[in-house]
């Protein structure tokens, strides 16, 4: 089962951002317990464009109390990916 999510920012401290590292918001899922269970799903961002590349990562943890997960991907996402849509999937 395909679960569609945004992607919301990198995941970053005051003055670094880790460019593979990314926080992702899960429509209908609001809380950490919740989140926990997409631990170790595949996640793919799909570009726009003619020719669109797929960048796979993996749901790595729960990022705190909210239901947004983290993602580590194999490569960095381009930062017009924030606020684009993935696609979370099966396990990896």
């Amino acid at each position: 089962m395909m679960v569609t999510a945004k992607v919301i920012q990198f995941r970053r401290g005051r003055k670094t951002f880790k460019p593979r590292h990314f926080l992702i918001e899960i429509p209908g899922v609001d809380d950490r317990e919740a989140a926990s269970k997409f631990v170790g799903k595949t996640v793919e961002w799909k570009s726009p464009g003619k020719e669109p590349t797929i960048i796979v990562g993996k749901v790595s943890s729960a990022h705190g109390g909210n239901g947004v997960v983290r993602a580590i991907f194999e490569k960095g996402l381009p930062g017009q990916a924030i606020g684009t849509d993935v696609e979370i999937g099966g396990s990896k």
